[in-house]
């Protein structure tokens, strides 16, 4: 994907959602392809313009948001590199350092391209403002290699009182760029590189480059919800939506699939979290569902069973929303989207819950949520994950009735639900996919060990080496391979048989469940 975009624009997205470039190697030159080669950097500087429904705001809440903003970026910040200073309260927040490496350089701007709250942002180059031969000469040296053969045009910003308009700057100094740039030519209405300058009071910013933000609002400052995962492009695509609204989004997982459906929602979520929402500490919930599914497809009728799910798993997130003190519930329906979604079903499906339930996707096509999530990253995990809600019912209804919901849930027994809610797990984002690590670190010690010794005897060259080494070498040949084996092939096979044993179990539990009375 692109890193830095030229000066004269930032990406779009689809609905209305900034599409996130995020940068993977040093900001180059968008037209010769070379690394920008602005004089050597005495700091790091960037200037971050927030979203401007944080401008409109009243002076107080504008103030609390890029307050919050502010904290949120020097929590991100800090494990990257110390030193770094962050002021402006207004419409925008100067962060500066010295001594930044480059790469730490690139890994700021990857994170201010995916932190809630910044429309966009610029690498900068300050000098003291001086005369426009001054303003020419600094601007030159970032942007003359690139002008050569070029149309160009200037465009000045100014902030502060002084002796000349910003048209003028605009016409001295593109003049002078213009008799540099072998070959350039001015073009106001169709330029190949838009230059831009800012002037904030006595000082002088040539913007070297400039890339979207996500817009929203700063993470922290609304209060928690809890989004129902089931790891497909829907409720990532809504969950991401409300971290990008400044809302910090607990994570509720309903195993239905075992071991190998809750490793790929945990895998999303965690890319979900450390991706938009680092800057606090937010729980992964799973509640054991497989029981109560079964419990549905003995006792509920065909055409109920999609929207009676959904009304257990409603029951249960309010229980756990509860028990986290958590006012409002996320999901990722879209209306019509599929026979459960229909305006009487989700009707239906609220009625068991008094808590507020967001739907961010509600009036948003297939295409739009998948544009979306492509976007954001979480395409490949959602286009793997298997959709168990889908193998439910044959014949779903589509205009479910309230009384005829409830006379089919008399026959289910809600102990089964309680026991479901008791057995959920509760656990940090953080620590969702430490356990994997913890079990190679160990793993990899013993082989060493092992290797460590062995490969001594293999290598030796005194008495009896010519027999030792013979036994000594397939040894080794299998504590490279063993590890191998048991951490790449045996868990792929798994994976691959469980999948095909689930989908089979879920099939014969179907057909072979006895049917209900309507």
């Amino acid at each position: 994907m692109a890193g830095f975009v030229p000066c004269d624009g930032a990406t779009g997205g689809v609905s209305g959602v900034p599409v996130v470039n995020f940068p993977e190697r040093p900001p180059r030159n968008p037209y010769t392809g070379r690394l920008l080669r602005c004089p050597a950097r005495s700091a790091m500087r960037f200037v971050v313009k927030v979203s401007p429904e944080i401008i409109i705001k009243s002076a107080p809440v504008r103030r609390r948001l890029i307050r919050q903003l502010r904290r949120n970026l020097r929590t991100l910040i800090a494990p990257i590199t110390a030193g770094v200073t962050l002021a402006g309260d207004w419409d925008r927040l100067e962060l500066s350092g010295a001594g930044v490496t480059a790469t730490d350089v690139h890994r700021i701007a990857d994170l201010l391209a995916r932190t809630p709250g910044i429309s966009s942002f610029a690498q900068v180059e300050m000098y003291p403002l001086g005369d426009f031969d001054d303003m020419a000469e600094h601007t030159w040296r970032c942007h003359g290699a690139a002008l050569t053969g070029r149309r160009f045009v200037v465009r000045v910003k100014r902030t502060g009182r002084h002796a000349f308009t910003s048209p003028q700057v605009e016409r001295e100094v593109g003049g002078r760029l213009l008799a540099r740039a072998e070959g350039a030519s001015v073009s106001l209405d169709h330029p190949e590189i838009t230059v831009r300058l800012e002037i904030v009071a006595d000082q002088l910013y040539v913007i070297e480059s400039r890339q979207a933000g996500i817009g929203g609002f700063p993470l922290g400052e609304q209060p928690p919800v809890l989004a129902l995962m089931s790891g497909g492009f829907d409720s990532t695509v809504a969950s991401y939506l409300l971290l990008r609204r400044g809302l910090r989004t607990h994570f509720c997982f309903f195993n239905l699939g075992g071991r190998a459906h809750a490793l790929g929602v945990k895998e999303v979520a965690h890319f979900l979290w450390e991706k938009y929402s680092a800057s606090h500490s937010v729980k992964f919930i799973s509640v054991p569902f497989e029981g109560v599914m079964a419990e549905i497809l003995e006792q509920v009728d065909d055409s109920q069973m999609g929207v009676v799910l959904k009304r257990m798993m409603l029951r249960a997130a309010t229980a756990v929303a509860r028990a986290w003190g958590v006012d409002a519930l996320v999901t990722g329906e879209s209306i019509a989207q599929v026979s459960s979604q229909t305006l009487p079903n989700l009707a239906v499906i609220d009625a068991v819950t008094d808590m507020l339930v967001l739907r961010p996707l509600l009036a948003m096509d297939k295409q739009d949520i998948i544009g979306i999530a492509r976007a954001i990253g979480t395409e490949p995990f959602a286009a793997s994950m298997p959709e168990y809600c889908g193998v439910i019912s044959v014949k779903p209804t589509t205009h479910a009735r309230r009384e005829r919901v409830e006379h089919a849930e008399t026959r289910f027994d809600f102990d089964v639900l309680e026991r479901a809610i008791a057995a959920r797990t509760e656990e940090d984002i953080e620590s969702v996919m430490e356990g994997a690590v913890e079990r190679v670190r160990p793993k990899m010690m013993t082989v060493v060990a092992i290797m460590a010794g062995l490969l001594p005897i293999m290598w030796g060259t005194g008495t009896g080496s010519e027999v030792m080494s013979r036994i000594a070498a397939p040894m080794v040949g299998g504590m490279i391979t063993a590890p191998l084996l048991s951490m790449f092939v045996i868990p792929a096979a798994y994976l691959l048989m469980r999948r095909k044993r689930e989908r089979t179990t879920w099939r014969l539990a179907f057909w072979r469940r006895p049917r209900a009375a309507t």
